[in-house]
């Protein structure tokens, strides 16, 4: 789902991106500048793998996630560290947003249950 950040405001505008067993749902928010603050929940199941035995996992995600789409290239200007994503196009795709988050929590180190307990 590709939303024109132009249309985002100072009233919240809601979205609901859902993949397999993930549910990406949250608002964006006009906050300064070129800023637009995205503010969602991820829940569900991201099935996954122990990084020992490569066994598939499925791992429960509850996540707060929070950061900023810059409405073009972004520049500090105030040496304040942001966690910012450029759109270069003037939209934000909200289906590769989720695919990102999800790519991320899978980087992480995890182990099956038979592992943890050898």
């Amino acid at each position: 789902m590709k939303l024109s950040l132009r249309k985002v405001g100072k009233t919240p505008l809601d979205f609901e991106v859902k993949s397999k067993e993930i549910t990406f749902k949250g608002y964006l928010e006009y906050h300064a500048g070129k800023l637009i603050l995205l503010k969602a929940h991820l829940s569900g199941i991201i099935d996954t793998e122990c990084n020992i035995c490569a066994k598939e996992i499925k791992l429960p995600v509850d996540e707060e996630i929070e950061f900023f789409i810059s409405d073009g290239i972004y520049e500090d200007q105030n040496d304040i560290e942001l966690d910012v994503v450029e759109s270069l196009d003037s939209q934000v795709d909200l289906d590769e947003l989720l695919a990102s988050e999800i790519e991320l929590l899978k980087s992480d180190y995890y182990r099956c249950e038979e592992c943890q307990e050898s």
